[in-house]
């Protein structure tokens, strides 16, 4: 999802970025019941997304579901972005930095929206949603790849706490696929699918944070749903399906374009105006909490000791990997070094 993108780039001291949606929300760095409800529904809806997918994509196919869903999420998007500012400034904008945009689109929409469609063809709603919380651990490893980012032995921690959550996530679904007609291989595959996908916005994420400093949140995602459309149309209109597809799968599909796309980022820019990107990243722990549940409650799906225990271990160490935790409390008090910012 974009918010990984977002949320990575936002750290960056030097970044321009205006995340104010209103001029009223500077400085507004505390959590009342309010903002915690609403993260509260962000984080329903991006869990709820994992569930329309596993619905829509038996009936749609991978490139079709995920073409409709950015070609609503960009005109849902859109719509916003032209009614809040002049439409000749966006369009010059969008122009202007039109090839990283369609990079990003392709990186952080296009590419990993289908891996996660390809992967729940065999994963459940719940696993995939919580791979997905292995994203931040991706964007902190390609930062100190790539751009050199430095890592403090509590964020390195992290890291290995996190993919070792992630390896047991794995072995839980290869080791006893959950699926009724999956087997060790399809549920390998899908896995690797799923984590692709992660590994995509951890690379879409820093490639943001280098090309797209100085573009408010709104152009970005606005811009980046409208190149993962036009990247996605050709394979949809190649792969449509032949049957008909059931009106079960196409209330999966408006859900998931504007309900799950549309609506939660616009709630998500509202909460990064109110309360600032450090705390509206805390939506990565509980985004889970609701695939699992959203999976369980109407799809069915099972829920094995060894998904929880992996969920757990992954969000511990993407606490400690994004510097959500600063230091472990019982370690005494230290002084912050630049890696932790």
């Amino acid at each position: 999802m974009l918010f990984h993108s977002i949320l990575k780039y936002s750290r960056h001291p030097a970044a321009t970025i205006s995340w104010r949606l209103d001029s009223t929300a500077r400085g507004v760095l505390f959590m009342n019941s309010k903002n915690i409800f609403q993260l509260l529904v962000l984080a329903a809806l991006w869990g709820a997304s994992f569930l329309f997918i596993r619905i829509g994509v038996t009936d749609f196919g991978v490139a079709p579901l995920m073409a409709l869903r950015v070609g609503i999420g960009a005109l849902f998007l859109a719509i916003v972005l032209f009614a809040r500012r002049p439409v000749r400034q966006s369009l010059a904008i969008l122009r202007s930095r039109a090839l990283p945009l369609l990079v990003v689109g392709i990186l952080n929409s296009a590419a990993p929206f289908c891996l996660f469609a390809y992967a729940e063809l065999t994963l459940s709603a719940g696993v995939t949603s919580v791979i997905n919380a292995s994203a931040p651990l991706w964007g902190a490893l390609v930062a100190y790849l790539w751009l050199k980012d430095r890592l403090s032995a509590l964020r390195s921690a992290g890291l290995v706490i996190g993919f070792l959550g992630v390896s047991l996530l794995v072995w839980d679904q290869i080791a006893a696929p959950h699926a009724g007609s999956a087997t060790p291989l399809s549920a390998a595959l899908a896995a690797v699918a799923a984590l692709g996908a992660t590994l995509l916005y951890g690379v879409a994420a820093n490639y943001t944070k280098r090309h797209l400093t100085g573009v408010d949140a709104l152009t970005v995602a606005t811009g980046t749903m409208l190149g993962a459309t036009l990247v996605l149309i050709v394979p949809a209109v190649i792969y449509w399906p032949a049957t008909p597809i059931s009106l079960h799968a196409w209330g999966a599909l408006l859900a998931l374009g504007v309900a799950c796309t549309g609506i939660a980022y616009m709630l998500y820019f509202h909460l990064i105006a109110t309360i600032g990107p450090a705390r509206a990243i805390t939506v990565t722990f509980v985004i889970p909490i609701f695939g699992i549940l959203w999976g369980a409650l109407f799809l069915g799906e099972s829920v094995s000791p060894g998904m929880l225990e992996g969920c757990v271990v992954i969000l511990i160490g993407t606490a400690l990997a994004v510097g959500v935790v600063k230091r472990i409390p019982w370690s005494g008090p230290r002084r912050p070094t630049r890696a932790d910012t």
